[in-house]
């Protein structure tokens, strides 16, 4: 087989991400490396040792960020927690050993009939088990108050770049492995910070021990001579010698009999997440499948969900099942091997009990520490999975990090106009993260006070333009350049409704207190919501129990709020009527007469409330703006579109809408 292996561009040796955090936990700034160069599999690898080359590289992605957490950019109390640790593993060693040498005492003292050397090693017996006790309680909160501060740094971190420049969204427009990332961020990072210090913790422990009380093995067992044949063989050490045989064989056979376990454990943990996903979103849209009746189907396929996830779990459980069977058996025989090891030596008066007692007690403790594998292979196991998920995640945020920073696939630029114009596209293209054309290069300024209104069939790429202007989607070319003090504000089709109380949804994305209760009950009586004026300081699913149309005219009440300088409008009126969307729309112009307008919207009947209109249509080769008219005269003419139109002197001449405003064409 060939020699499985990913062949690097270059190196990696950057410092991982960093946080940097008081004691208490709370991030005071995020320094963020930049991501690793990009991996590739080496050509000559068979699509198998690909895999495995990868679920390999996953690992050490993971490390990559994690260890940041011990740099000098990491937490200030992690190497001082996990240096007392260290100490702390090593005190409670020395008491199992105080605690060894006491067996050997207290039955020899016994053997021999001898009260005072019983009554004193009795006295002694409770200061030795108070300090063990106090240092393995001890050891626990220091290993898990570094696992919890660990965690907490880690998370910062990854939730800082998951945040950033919108890639929470832009995950769903590109592919990978990141499908579920807050059950990633949450329940797979916990394990994987959790699982390696339990790891280090135990296996220091576990060579300390191990080493101690082979020892000790060692200098109480001597050597075993057996007669075989009319020979003598002596085996120096034999305590030691068959603890290590039986932990070896122990820890072999785990090793066979549960070789899948990493394997069914990181599908059991994708199956679990996958089911969460869907019973969030059965929540989130609860009310689109009550009114279409969906029950059925959603039950369907829950229960279809549901059953994979309990097939794994049956997978899993076989492995647990022969583990256990191992673990279970090595742990009732291993008690008994030495005191029948060291019975001749005993009955024939080389050996006292209390040696015997000793050394079984010795024994049992190089067991725990050789079965140490045993014991946690199906941790280790389970971290693996964990680890591989959450460097999953950071190698899609990864790939984002490189597209911002290369211009290998284009990035569009966000600057500043050079002169009064409050927005302009300048060569602006929208792709695919796979180049894929969306909207073909677009030339458009924008003046203060202008309303604009963008429209074009569905398809078209009106809302994709959108996005891109407002930089969440960041593929393409050209640049979205805005006035050096303008401030955006953007009204989704879907207006997002955060937990808590009215008053918090309603002063969104500033903080609840961030206006009076006077200030914000006017925005919500302008808007036609001054019935929920009352319910400003109650807390409730708020995004369950307002309407659509609800949603949409809190989104305007935030707007009123937030008095910005530039309004884009993504289908923003959509689920109110009419009446109610005129409402909305003069409320705009009467309160806010100076602010630049652009709304993407099917509904002839907003024209009215704009000044102007571009038009896009969808074409082979991507979307191209085809015409840019005026709907109310103006004073002075455009010409920055004239090379881009298909035919810029078929423009509309005019008409009327809705018998309200006449529409003129200013290059007439």
């Amino acid at each position: 087989m060939a020699e499985t292996k990913l062949k690097s561009k270059s190196v990696d040796g950057a410092e991982a991400d960093g946080v940097e955090e008081t004691h208490q936990g709370k991030a005071s700034t995020v320094d963020v490396a930049p991501p690793p160069d990009v991996i590739e599999p080496d050509p000559g690898l068979s699509p198998e040792e690909a895999e495995e080359a990868r679920k390999k590289y996953l690992l050490k992605r993971f490390w990559i960020s994690a260890r940041g957490y011990w740099s000098r950019k990491g937490d200030g109390f992690a190497w001082p927690c996990s240096i007392g640790l260290l100490i702390m593993i090593g005190a409670n060693v020395g008491f199992q050993y105080g605690i060894n040498r006491w067996n050997r005492g207290i039955f020899d003292a016994i053997e021999r009939h001898d009260a005072g050397t019983v009554y004193y090693l009795s006295a002694i017996f409770l200061p030795l088990v108070a300090g063990s006790v106090i240092l393995v309680t001890s050891q626990v909160y220091v290993r898990m108050m570094i696992q919890r501060h660990w965690r907490r740094w880690l998370a910062t971190s990854l939730i800082a770049r998951w945040l950033a420049n919108g890639r929470y969204y832009q995950l769903n427009l590109i592919g990978g492995d990141h499908k579920n990332p807050e059950a990633r961020i949450s329940e797979d990072l916990r394990i994987a910070t959790e699982s390696p210090v339990d790891f280090v913790a135990g296996v220091i422990s576990a060579f300390l021990s191990a080493s101690t009380f082979i020892v000790v093995l060692w200098t109480i067992g001597g050597a075993l001579t057996l007669p075989i044949g009319g020979m003598s063989i002596t085996i120096p050490g034999f305590l030691v010698v068959t603890a290590v045989l039986y932990a070896g064989i122990t820890s072999t056979t785990i090793a066979v009999i549960g070789r899948r376990f990493v394997r069914v454990s990181e599908v059991k943990n994708q199956v679990e997440a996958e089911f969460r996903y869907t019973l969030t979103h059965v929540r989130e849209n609860g009310e689109s499948i009550a009114l279409l009746g969906g029950e059925e189907e959603e039950r369907n396929d829950l229960n279809k969900t549901f059953d994979n996830v309990l097939h794994q779990w049956a997978q899993l459980a076989h492995q647990y099942m022969r583990t256990t069977f191992v673990s279970h058996g090595s742990m009732l025989i291993a008690p008994v091997v030495p005191v029948l090891l060291c019975a001749p030596k005993f009955l024939e008066g080389s050996m006292s009990l209390g040696e015997v007692m000793q050394a079984a007690s010795a024994f049992a403790i190089v067991q725990t520490a050789f079965g140490w594998l045993v014991d946690n292979y199906p941790r280790l196991a389970d971290w693996n999975a964990c680890a591989r998920r959450v460097a999953s995640l950071m190698m899609s945020l990864d790939g984002l990090e490189r597209a911002e920073q290369s211009d290998a696939l284009g990035r569009i630029q966000h600057g500043e106009t050079g002169s009064e114009a409050m927005l302009s596209l300048n060569d602006l293209a929208v792709s695919l993260d796979d180049g894929t054309a969306v909207v073909t290069e677009t030339r458009v300024e924008i003046e203060p006070g202008e309303r604009v209104l963008v429209a074009g069939e569905s398809g078209s790429g009106k809302s994709t333009l959108v996005r891109a202007i407002s930089g969440l989607w960041p593929w393409g070319h050209g640049s979205v350049d805005f006035h050096a003090d303008r401030r955006l504000f953007m009204l989704p089709q879907r207006p997002y409704i955060p937990s808590g109380t009215l008053r918090r949804a309603v002063a969104y994305p500033n903080a609840a207190d961030a206006w009076s209760l006077d200030e914000i009950k006017s925005a919500l009586d302008k808007v036609g919501l001054g019935y929920l004026n009352e319910k400003l300081g109650e807390e409730a699913p708020w995004d369950q129990i307002l309407s659509g149309g609800e949603k949409q005219r809190l989104a305007f009440a935030r707007l009123l709020l937030h008095n910005p300088d530039i309004i884009v409008l993504d289908e923003a009126t959509s689920a109110l009527d009419e009446k109610s969307q005129d409402k909305m729309m003069e409320m705009v112009i009467r309160e806010l007469p100076k602010v630049t307008i652009l709304s993407v919207a099917h509904r002839a009947e907003l024209e009215v409330y704009h000044s102007r209109k571009i038009t896009l249509e969808r074409r082979k080769g991507g979307a191209k703006l085809v015409s840019d008219i005026d709907l109310v005269p103006r004073k002075r003419k455009r010409n920055m579109l004239s090379r881009f139109l298909d035919s810029p002197r078929s423009l509309a001449k005019g008409g009327t809408r809705s018998g309200k405003t006449a529409l003129t064409d200013s290059r007439k």
